[in-house]
């Protein structure tokens, strides 16, 4: 793959799948990719353990986060009141499960553990959120991250979070 890249132009690795951590092809792409791109709710098992250790080598995106934005705007709208609310988060297990390290992260405190559910949906001491407007489609969330050539801090604060009990 090394011959065919052209100098001073990103390298994007769009991994689509179950991710083969520590596998010698894997390793060998990660080190030349500017960018990895994953959709963690394509994985059987979220392996966020193993995708931290990849964060210092090169940037990361997950689709199945793209997916929480606008959760997580909506969400940063009740702020102060959240910090102190009961929150419940129900959904696709990625997503859900993201949405919460983010949460954790950012209010530095615990969040009830997710319960599974067809679509991602909040209850903030007791009430129901409106679920946001419909998300992007999955060639639209694609074409936003490969936008995106710097390491998303926040992204990476709720993928440690979600290794936290």
């Amino acid at each position: 793959m090394l011959p065919l890249a052209i100098s001073d132009l990103p390298v994007f690795l769009r991994w689509r799948g179950e991710v083969a951590f520590g596998e010698t092809h894997w390793e060998q792409l990660v080190d030349v990719a500017d960018r990895l791109i994953v959709d963690s709710s394509a994985w059987e098992e979220l392996h966020y353990e193993k995708l931290v250790g990849v964060f210092e080598r090169t940037a990361v995106s997950d689709i199945a986060w793209a997916r929480t934005q606008q959760w997580r705007v909506e969400l940063a709208g009740c702020w102060p009141e959240i910090r102190e609310q009961e929150i419940r988060i129900r959904g696709p297990r990625p997503e859900a499960t993201l949405l919460r390290g983010w949460l954790t992260a950012q209010l530095e405190r615990e969040v009830r553990p997710v319960e599974p559910a067809e679509a991602l949906a909040v209850r903030l001491g007791g009430e129901e959120l409106q679920p946001p407007p419909d998300a992007l489609s999955p060639s639209d969330l694609l074409s936003a991250e490969l936008d995106h050539f710097g390491r998303d801090r926040i992204y990476e604060a709720a993928v440690s979070a979600t290794l936290s009990p």
